[in-house]
């Protein structure tokens, strides 16, 4: 008999027993939710999708706050107050459409991401002076970088076509 060899083996299977009994204790608190409520007749069911709604909710309410740099506005007017409540929501539709395309073309970017780089984009006037003193103003898109032109591609998407040009009169623009 070889005294280090048994020491060994017994240290080995000691080590396995604690190991299993570790793994059997977490898996016995994996993937377990605990939900608190007072809607005591609901079904267990409902209560969880009412759970998943709410922190969609939450996670609704987070990106109106963080990438849409939505604030609370503090209106005076219930018209005023409305009309920040629809633009809040139409932003957020917007957020979520985006969010949608980018799942299916663009995997792995975020709403986010995709915002800061288009926000490179820019737009620019050119100003042409004529001969009788006015300006001839040609809305232009500057050249993409080539994230953004690649960030279109992925979306199959083109930037829109400029709007026509604007002809000044006497320093203003006119109708």
């Amino acid at each position: 008999m070889n005294p280090k060899k048994d020491e060994a083996i017994n240290e080995q299977t000691c080590t396995w027993r604690l190991r299993k009994a570790k793994l059997r204790h977490v898996r016995r608190r994996e993937g377990c939710y605990l939900l608190r409520t007072n809607l005591t007749e609901e079904d267990p069911v409902k209560l969880w999708e009412y759970y998943i709604q709410l922190t969609q909710v939450e996670e609704a309410f987070k990106n109106l706050k963080g990438d849409l740099s939505l604030r609370p506005v503090y209106h005076q007017r219930e018209d005023r107050i409305e009309a920040h409540i629809f633009v809040s929501f139409l932003a957020y539709c917007l957020h979520v459409t985006l969010r949608r395309w980018l799942r299916d073309l663009a995997p792995g970017l975020t709403p986010r991401s995709v915002l800061e780089t288009f926000a490179a984009g820019q737009m620019i006037d050119v100003h042409l002076p004529t001969t009788g003193g006015r300006h001839v103003i040609l809305p232009r898109h500057t050249q993409p970088e080539q994230e953004l032109q690649v960030l279109l591609d992925q979306m199959k998407r083109t930037r829109p076509e400029p709007p026509p040009p604007r002809i000044t009169a006497s320093g203003k623009l006119a109708e």
